[in-house]
């Protein structure tokens, strides 16, 4: 895995394209068993170059029932967007992830696990490319169909600050979703540490 990080952070495919230049944001061990595959890194982590490290970040940390120093131990948590540089801005929002990422990297990193880990998949990006033709008409219908994609997949929405109205009118996320995640969490990483011993 070390050697394929190595390779990733050299990555230049789609460098033409990127604003800011190439910087790949990944956070990748053989061990962990939850990979956080969400959409592209935002300016602020391209600047830092720590994954989540934003306002969307904190609010992800809080629906996992994690802090910091967890979320950001890779032998608990990979994380791989569908794009792994800062797209650059849209008119509302950022601009959707470059589509070179995903098919290029995300085989060969998931071959490096030791066991095939819990996929969260964070918003709709993420959510077509992995589910593809089991996907439901709309994110809202997918993120309650979690249960159908588990032990493999969990579809989350983005927990981006724009997305309080979506919070809003579906309670059930945060009355129902949201503890199923933070169960399914507590069981992955338990078998982290039972690995370990």
């Amino acid at each position: 895995m070390d050697t394929l990080i190595k390779r990733i952070q050299q990555c230049k495919v789609c460098k033409d394209h990127l604003p800011l230049g190439p910087r790949p944001v990944v956070q990748l061990s053989s061990r962990s068993r939850i990979v956080i595959i969400g959409q592209a890194p935002g300016r602020r982590v391209h600047e830092t170059g720590i994954p989540w490290n934003d306002a969307s970040g904190k609010k992800l940390r809080t629906w996992l029932g994690v802090d910091d120093a967890t979320f950001y131990n890779p032998e608990i948590f990979s994380i791989m967007p569908v794009g792994f540089c800062y797209p650059g801005k849209a008119v509302s929002g950022d601009m959707p992830p470059r589509p070179e990422c995903a098919p290029l990297w995300h085989p060969q990193i998931l071959q490096h696990f030791k066991v095939m880990p819990l996929l969260l998949l964070i918003g709709q990006y993420a959510q077509r490319y992995y589910l593809r033709k089991n996907i439901k008409p709309g994110l809202t219908a997918t993120v309650r169909s979690y249960a159908e994609y588990l032990p493999r997949y969990f579809p989350l929405p983005h927990p981006s600050p724009r997305n309080q109205y979506w919070l809003k009118i579906n309670p059930w996320f945060m009355e129902e979703t949201i503890p199923e995640l933070q169960r399914q969490i507590r069981r992955a990483m338990n078998k982290t540490t039972e690995q370990h011993e």
